[in-house]
């Protein structure tokens, strides 16, 4: 059993950056793949981004390349996405998942954090 619980959302402008960290909790944490998540009013949930269990290995989403960063401490048990030339189109609620492997499928990820909002103005 792994507890997810995302921080570090807020409202930035437009070209700015936000660092969101995913907190897990268990022993297990390590042994999971990571991926975020988000979820814009109106439309279906998306994937962001993910991470293999021991970071060798990342996945981004083509709208993302090169704009966000995601990483992992596993001794600290914490995922982050570092999100930097943010566009209002990147406005949404941001979920951590952990998951078996390295995926942009939901299905893939077995345990789910609250989210946290981000908010991107022009």
């Amino acid at each position: 059993q792994v507890q997810l619980v995302e921080s570090g959302g807020g409202l930035v402008q437009a070209g700015g950056s936000l660092r969101l960290s995913c907190a897990g909790s268990g022993r297990t944490f390590s042994r999971y793949a990571m991926g975020w998540f988000r979820q814009a009013p109106g439309k279906e949930r998306e994937f962001v981004a993910a991470i293999s269990w021991s970071g060798g290995s990342t996945y981004y989403v083509d709208s993302v390349k090169g704009r966000f960063t995601i990483s992992r401490d596993n001794a600290k048990n914490t995922v982050h996405l570092q999100m930097n030339s943010l566009k209002p189109e990147d406005t949404a609620v941001y979920y951590c998942a952990a998951g078996s492997s390295v995926s942009g499928t939901e299905d893939t990820y077995a345990y789910w954090g609250q989210g946290t909002q981000v908010t991107v103005s022009s």
